[in-house]
């Protein structure tokens, strides 16, 4: 709460009562090791459905690379697991999926992406639905108090 922005129009015991309230449901909100929160009712559930193990969309060797993106992959790989992205995977962990790394360039930089389309055609469809913004101002409309989350939700939507 000390490095956040509060309503100039709060008095102290109102700051202190949303303060005590957001505490009390820290663990709706999302942090660096839980990306998506805990609220009840979204959470996400991811089934891999193949049929035949190491099918040959997904066991396809890596792209050949020039030597420009070789060595820019290289410098992403190592820097990478240093700043917590990706991690190594050890030999008694079956991980069995090898999809091709991409760098792509833009104005001279390099990033690193996954190609992930044959996995695609493995995985059921995502069933979470994008809500409408109508729905969520709705929800806001008599709130006491309106974060700048609401804002951020509020703007991600279609509809």
């Amino acid at each position: 709460m000390n490095e956040a922005e509060v309503s100039l129009y709060l008095n102290d015991t109102q700051e202190n009562e949303l303060s005590t309230l957001l505490y009390d449901h820290k663990k709706d909100f999302a942090t660096y090791k839980e990306p998506l929160g805990a609220i009840l009712g979204n959470e996400i559930e991811i089934i891999l459905n193949i049929k035949r193990l190491y099918s040959p969309l997904l066991r396809r060797p890596a792209y050949p690379a020039i030597p420009k993106s070789r060595e820019a992959l290289e410098n992403h790989i190592k820097e990478l697991p240093d700043l917590g992205i990706i991690r190594k995977v050890g030999n008694n962990e079956e991980v069995e999926i090898n999809k091709p790394v991409v760098v792509e360039w833009h104005n001279e930089k390099s990033s690193i992406v996954g190609d992930f389309k044959d996995l695609n055609t493995y995985t059921f469809p995502d069933r979470y639905s994008i809500p409408k913004i109508q729905i969520s101002i709705t929800k806001i409309f008599q709130g006491i108090y309106i974060s700048t989350m609401d804002a951020l939700v509020t703007a991600n939507t279609q509809g």
